[in-house]
């Protein structure tokens, strides 16, 4: 008896228009959401270069101040240690 739903032993039927279909709106969804991607990214991008045109200070100048800030400070300190140790080392 076979009425269409029967199985042969090792026959494997696939409806290839489903996949088909299934396939193309997986590629369909991808290009969608890599064109956000995309403009997003590019809205991201231009509004962090208004916000920098924007600044007072560029933000290469800040880190210019704080790296010689930081030399500044560095070079105090290694100061005050050989004062301190200096004095250490002359009342033992």
């Amino acid at each position: 008896m076979n009425n269409g739903n029967s199985y042969q032993a090792g026959g494997f039927k696939l409806n290839s228009t489903p996949v088909i279909v299934g396939a193309c709106l997986v590629g369909a969804g991808g290009l969608i959401g890599f064109t956000g991607m995309i403009i997003g990214g590019a809205a991201m991008v231009a509004a962090a270069r208004q916000w920098f045109r924007e600044l007072e200070v560029p933000p290469s100048e800040v880190v210019k101040q704080k790296l010689d800030q930081t030399r500044a400070a560095t070079a105090a300190g290694a100061s005050a240690w050989k004062a301190h140790n200096a004095m250490q080392h002359a009342n033992a």
